[in-house]
Parts: structure tokens; sequence; C-alpha cells
């Protein structure tokens, strides 16, 4: 008998999500994808959503091609009534092409890149590299559209310097990064010999070696004269699979934090319940929380505020009136679950988490405090999941940060200071955050879909019995 456990289904359906989703315009699309099979609606922030919107339906809408807000109005929602919201990110650290990227030296030809977000770089090297992201398409109407590209062969590589180069490699790798992180695309004499003659019509030739472009084109299937603009990131072509003796691992990029990402979509698409719901239920995904989030797509952008005072302010189909102060009023009947990641106990480093504050994988998601409100997690927020976590027997764990160890933030504290909003941090725990390569337990895909989907089905309920204000 082959000794090979069963693996959830929730953690492969996981693994197929983040495979299809090396880019934050890649992860946004899959999740229209997810909404579009489970009947949502398409709307579009620059139209009236006036009359446009009824109880029981469910809506979404993207910005930039790589933030997506969706929502579920309950059947029994009135405006000035509360919002239960997920908050999560579409982004991860990675590399990206920089505007003008054609270098070459000693003979190859070299990508030159940026940095982008806060990343373990180190481990970028040695590892079989490709492009993908969004281009900007040039159509025979005139007309420019974003058009995502994914090229799934190798493409580029950092190589390390040979330890008998460099016999203190051992000791501490260190490396410049503008200089020795550039990755290698060809070497310039088959790039020569392979060489697609042009007559200069090529506009992004002018800043990105012609090789790069003709691979592109190919892989949309247009001529490389449409290509006007991109944006590409650099992502790892060896894909998230499951792993451990156990097949108790997801050993994957980007868990951080495409993981609570796809928790937050399945949960809103799975809740029950929603003709009896007093609250509007939202999951809302933002891109460029790794760069701190002050962007137009960015949590610290207006489009959570925006979308609220929107849905507050919207007459519904049935055409009841809306009081003035409709938005003020639904705040405070609101919470927001910010879904970001949290750090497992290192068996190796087992030192650096407080002593009884060590998450550890399959036991469950993790509420996220600190004192000093880098997490947004309160008494009054976290006893809400803790609530519903006890009733419907789901694990839940506990984190903060050692008070000689600086603590990291994310999404929560700056929309629950824009909008006087009750907020809870939470995450899944995982191992080696910010590497190209990360680790996180096959069963806490499902603890974190169950966690926030009853959330979404019952926190209107719960939320009337809790007395503070």
């Amino acid at each position: 008998m082959v000794f090979n456990p069963s693996i959830p289904q929730e953690a492969r359906d996981f693994v197929d999500f983040v495979n299809k989703s090396p880019s934050p315009f890649h992860c946004t699309h899959e999740a229209v994808e997810l909404f579009k099979q489970a009947g949502f609606k398409e709307i579009k922030e620059r139209d009236n959503w006036n009359g446009a919107i009824e109880r029981n339906g469910k809506y979404y809408f993207t910005r930039n091609g790589s933030s997506i807000v969706a929502f579920v109005v309950g059947g029994k929602y009135t405006p000035g009534n509360g919002f239960s919201i997920v908050g999560a990110h579409t982004d991860s650290p990675c590399l990206k092409v920089k505007p003008i990227s054609k270098k070459e030296k000693s003979g190859y030809l070299e990508v030159g890149v940026q940095l982008y977000g806060g990343g373990i770089w180190h481990t970028w090297f040695d590892r079989d590299l490709s492009v993908a992201g969004r281009v900007m398409v040039e159509d025979k109407d005139g007309k420019y559209r974003h058009t995502l590209v994914k090229v799934d062969r190798p493409l580029l590589r950092i190589p390390t310097l040979a330890i008998h180069l460099d016999r203190t490699a051992n000791d501490g790798f260190t490396f410049n990064k503008e200089v020795q992180l550039a990755p290698i695309l060809a070497t310039a004499t088959k790039a020569e010999l392979n060489k697609v003659d042009s007559d200069g019509s090529v506009e992004a030739e002018e800043s990105h070696h012609s090789l790069l472009v003709r691979v592109l084109a190919d892989e949309m299937g247009i001529k490389p004269t449409q290509i006007r603009d991109f944006e590409l990131a650099l992502y790892d072509t060896q894909g998230s699979t499951i792993g451990g003796v156990c097949n108790e691992f997801i050993f994957s990029p980007r868990l951080d934090n495409q993981e609570m990402t796809y928790c937050a979509i399945r949960a809103l698409i799975q809740s029950k319940n929603v003709e009896n719901d007093t609250n509007i239920r939202i999951t809302v995904c933002f891109d460029n929380e790794e760069i701190g989030s002050t962007t137009a797509h960015g949590a610290d952008s207006n489009l959570l505020p925006v979308t609220l005072q929107r849905l507050a302010n919207t007459e519904l189909l049935s055409g009841e009136s809306v009081s003035p102060t409709a938005f003020e009023e639904a705040m405070h009947k609101s919470i927001l679950v910010s879904a970001d990641m949290a750090h497992a106990i290192h068996p190796n480093y087992s030192d650096k988490h407080e002593e009884n504050h060590r998450p550890q994988m399959h036991k469950g998601t993790v509420i996220k405090i600190n004192a000093n409100q880098r997490y947004a997690t309160t008494a009054v927020t976290s006893l809400v999941l803790k609530e519903l976590a006890k009733k419907h027997v789901i694990p839940i764990q506990e984190f903060v940060v050692r008070n000689d160890s600086p603590c990291g933030s994310t999404i929560g504290p700056m929309l629950s200071a824009k909008l006087g909003l009750r907020t809870v941090d939470i995450g899944n725990p995982q191992l080696s955050m910010h590497s190209i390569r990360e680790v996180g337990g096959t069963d806490d895909v499902k603890h974190g879909i169950d966690l926030l989907q009853v959330f979404f089905e019952e926190f209107a309920e719960l939320e009337a019995r809790i007395i503070v204000d």
C-alpha cells in the first residue's frame, strides 16, 4: 500500500489559482473568472449605480486591472445598514522590468530590473525565471487594449558566482542589487545569430531587447509594432505544488498574499443565507500593499471609501429613500477583516517568536495583535472572530511580536483610521515570507475560507449583540 495521504481540495484549488496568477493583473483576472462563474454581474465605477443594484444581487468591478471589489447585497439590507468587509491584496515582492531594460555586458544580453517591495532577493538567484504582466496593445481600430501576457518557458536567469571565485560565499552572501541582480536573457552571439531584421518601426525595441519584444508578441499573437507599453514582473516558472511526506505543505511563490486573497474570494462566493442578511458583504483585494498602498488602486486610495459611500447612498432597484447620513450610520455597524499572511513558528529560529504566541501550521488562521496598532485588532474586533470560530469549531491562533523585534503592518490600520472602521488583522501562518519560494500548510486554506465564510454569514446578527458606544 502506497503512503500518500489525501490533500484537501481547497489546497488543490488554491495551487491552481496561484499558478495562473504570476502578477497582480493575472490574480485579479482569475478572481474575475471565479466571480463570473458564481453569477456575479460586472458593474463599472464610471457608471451610475442608482437603480442598478438590488437585494440579493451579486456584483464586482476592477480598478487598473489589478484591484477588485466584489459584493453581495443582503436580502434584508436597507441603506444605512452595515458592511461585512474582508480586505486582502493581490501583489507580492518581485523584480519588475525597467522602462529602459536593454543592457549588454561581457557578451551577454541582460534585462534591467527594479526591486518591488521587500523581497528576500538572494532567493531569486539561480531560479528559472520568466515574465508576466500586462501589455498595452494597439488594435487596428486605434484603440489601446490592456492585455495579459504570461510566458510559460524560462527566459531569464540570475546566476551566482562560483565558489572558486569567491571563497567567502558561504560566510555571508552579499551582492550589489543594481549590478549583480541583473538577469541574463541571452548571449550576444546567439542573439546576433537569431536576429530578426527590423525597419525601425517597432517602438518597444528602442528600450528593450528585440528578442524579448518578439517573444511577447508571439505569446500574444500580435505584431511587435502593436506593443506600445507594458508592466512586466519576473516570476519563477517552478509552479506552486503540494509537498511534505504527509502532503501537508504548500511549496509556492506568492503565498503572501494570494492565499488570503483566494480565501476571501472563496468565502464570499460560498457564503449562504444571503436572503436574511441585513448587511452588504464585500471582498476587496488591493494592489500595491507591498510598497505602502499609496497608489490609485492601493488600500490608501479612495477605492474602499468611495465604494462604501456609493453603496450607502445608492438607491436600490426597489426605490426607497436614502438618509443623508446613511454612510455615517453604516460605518458604525460595520467591520473590516484585514486578511494578510502571518508568521508561523520557524523550527530553526524559534527564539524569534514571543514564547506564548507561536502560530503553527494546520492549527488555524492567526489573529494579529500589536499594542502600538501596527495591527488594528482590538478586543471588540477579535471577539467577533473568536465567537464565530468557537461556535463553528474553527481553529484560530493569536500572534504578537517580541518587544525586541520590529512589527510589520498591513492594510488594516490605514483603512481603520481613514474610515473610522472597526478592524481585525488576521492571516494564515506561513514560513519564508517574501522569499521567491514560501511554505504554507494545506489545511489552512480551508481554515481561512471557513472562518471568513461564517463571518460573512453571521456578522450582522452578532454585531447587534456587541455593546460599546
